[in-house]
């Protein structure tokens, strides 16, 4: 048998790693970011990883909808208890790893994107960023067809953040 790298060897201790990465995320997340995430310990293998999530999907700890993977209650409940039997060392990697993710979907959560077809058979395209509040900028665009609408909701999403700065700077010249 080839020896592994790394804290982590047993199914179970991957299980437990798996709900501990969930249990920090407020949103679902791909099987690839699931994986990326999880695979931070060398001991473990990606066909360990598949089907210890298959399990926990079967025994109802973790929610596959949409092809995105989540924790429920019971997932939550299991995994809070069982997460001191992580290593120190796996646990604060796998903070340090979960953080740009929660970080993401954070920001995520305060860019809402989309569009209407309109009548005439163009689009309004409605951008707005929050503060996790209210919204800080609510904008609708009219567009020529869905595809336009489309690359405004793209690129609003992507430079939510220039876009606001640079309306409130050109208000405020």
């Amino acid at each position: 048998m080839k020896r592994r790298f790394g804290f982590i060897h047993e199914k179970s201790e991957i299980k437990v790693l798996i709900l501990f990465i969930l249990r920090r995320l407020k949103a679902p997340i791909s099987i690839d970011t699931l994986a990326e995430l999880t695979l931070c310990d060398g001991g473990i293998s990606y066909f360990d990883f598949s089907e210890c999530v298959e399990e926990l999907v079967s025994t109802n700890h973790i929610l596959f909808d949409n092809n995105m993977y989540s924790i429920t209650k019971k997932g939550a409940r299991n995994g809070a208890t069982m997460e001191e039997t992580l290593p120190l060392s796996v646990r604060h990697v796998a903070e340090k790893t979960v953080a740009t993710v929660k970080s993401s979907q954070q920001r995520d959560s305060m860019i809402k994107t989309l569009h209407k077809v309109n009548n005439d058979g163009t689009c309004t395209a409605v951008l707005s960023m929050s503060d996790g509040i209210e919204d800080i900028i609510k904008i609708e665009l009219h567009s020529t067809n869905e595809q336009q609408a489309t690359e405004l909701k793209n690129g609003f999403h992507k430079n939510a953040e220039k876009a606001y700065n640079a309306l409130i700077n050109a208000i405020l010249h």
